[in-house]
């Protein structure tokens, strides 16, 4: 057994977000999306296969829906994100690293 802590190894140096898959099984992924200060973020929409259930743990996060709506979460707050509900993130901390786990099944 290894155990590991879910803020280790975040470059504070990089620009771009940064996606890692923690558990990878057959109907389940676990990701921790890391989204440094400052960060560029994609101007591309998320069309995704699979249900996403997102929560922010550190810093917060600005999600826009193709459907106009803007959602904002901060650290604790977790939110459903349906299969094929296309979805960007258009603003993260300027001043911290955001912190994200996504459970995708």
């Amino acid at each position: 057994m290894k155990i590991e802590n879910i803020f280790s190894n975040l470059s504070a140096h990089s620009d771009k977000e940064q996606f890692e898959d923690l558990i990878k099984a057959d109907n389940v992924r676990i990701e921790r999306i890391h989204s440094p200060a400052n960060c560029e973020l994609s101007n591309e929409w998320y069309d995704q296969p699979e249900n996403e259930w997102v929560t922010v743990l550190q810093g917060y996060g600005v999600i826009a829906f193709e459907d106009a709506r803007i959602v904002t979460l901060k650290a604790g707050d977790h939110l459903l994100i349906e299969a094929h509900e296309k979805h960007r993130v258009i603003k993260t901390s300027a001043q911290k690293t955001t912190v994200w786990l996504a459970v995708f099944f």
